[in-house]
């Protein structure tokens, strides 16, 4: 009988990870419409916070600033990633961006006390071997980002791995600020970025959104209310190390989609480079399982 209900949060964690590995799709179709990925965040985050707003205990932002500290983290990840996958080759990107686990054993050190150890540290040599294949192109002698989109993508594996630790930090804070503290500083720093982008002429002024666009915006804000409020819920039901593990498919959706549509392409370079992150990411998950199975075990 527990069966079922164990899948149930496999199945909600499965889906944020499809709404996310597509979502380079509706953001490249905005674009085609006029709207750079930074106006088009920022317009689906800002649809979103009408539904969240009237959920909020708003003394709690004024006794919690590190909700703050979140938005502005959670913010710059979709700045990050969302115009990496506009401009960039998106299995690359996505690649790119899971070098989270990197970053994340990096932070917790001095955010949550969390030293790393011995086997910690080989994983953290295997993902940067890892994702200097990624980087390594005919044209530079060392493994650099060669374009806007490689800089993107780190920047913001490395903004998303700050989010899951002050996640962590604010687990016991009600679900609806944290919630409002994403999808609010995805607008606000999408806007913010747009803005100065516009000003120093790197990002063109929006173009009125059509009809269309506006539908768009408005379905892919939904599938990110959806697909939030699923990783919540999984997260919260299963152990951390299961939820890195299916949030593991979103890699797979990107790609798959991706290459059937013409926007990346994969070699066997990028392929080697790509399956060293992979490892490197499923060892932490299913180390961190045999971890917390031994922490089970009666002394």
């Amino acid at each position: 009988m527990t069966r079922p209900l164990l899948a149930l949060p496999v199945v909600a964690l499965v889906f944020n990870a499809l709404v996310w590995g597509l979502s380079w799709w509706p953001l490249r179709e905005l674009q085609a419409h006029g709207l750079h990925p930074l106006w088009s965040t920022a317009l689906m985050y800002a649809l979103a916070l009408p539904a969240l707003m009237p959920r909020q205990d708003w003394t709690l932002w004024l006794r919690q600033p590190l909700l703050w500290a979140l938005a502005l983290a959670a913010g710059l990840t979709n700045v990050g990633f969302n115009w990496a996958v506009t401009v960039g080759d998106v299995v690359r990107v996505v690649l790119l961006f899971y070098l989270m686990p990197v970053w994340a054993t990096l932070l917790a050190w001095p955010m949550l006390g969390e030293r790393p150890g011995g086997t910690a540290v080989l994983r953290l040599g295997l993902a940067l071997l890892g994702v200097s294949l990624v980087l390594k192109t005919a044209d530079s002698p060392w493994p650099m980002p060669a374009s806007l989109a490689d800089g993107l993508a780190l920047a913001g594996g490395l903004c998303f791995a700050l989010t899951n630790i002050l996640l962590r930090k604010l687990r016991q804070t009600p679900e609806a600020a944290r919630m409002l503290a994403m999808f609010g500083g995805g607008a606000a720093m999408a806007l913010a970025a747009a803005l100065l982008g516009a000003h120093s002429g790197l990002v063109g002024l929006p173009d009125w959104p059509t009809a269309m666009a506006l539908v768009l915006a408005l379905l892919t804000c939904l599938a990110l209310l959806l697909a939030n409020w699923s990783l919540q819920y999984g997260a919260a039901r299963l152990a951390a190390a299961t939820t890195a593990l299916v949030m593991l498919t979103e890699v797979v959706f990107a790609s798959l989609s991706s290459v059937a549509l013409g926007a990346a392409e994969i070699n066997s370079q990028t392929l080697a480079g790509g399956a060293l992150i992979m490892l490197v990411a499923l060892w932490a998950a299913t180390d961190g399982a045999a971890h917390q199975e031994h922490m089970r075990k009666p002394v």
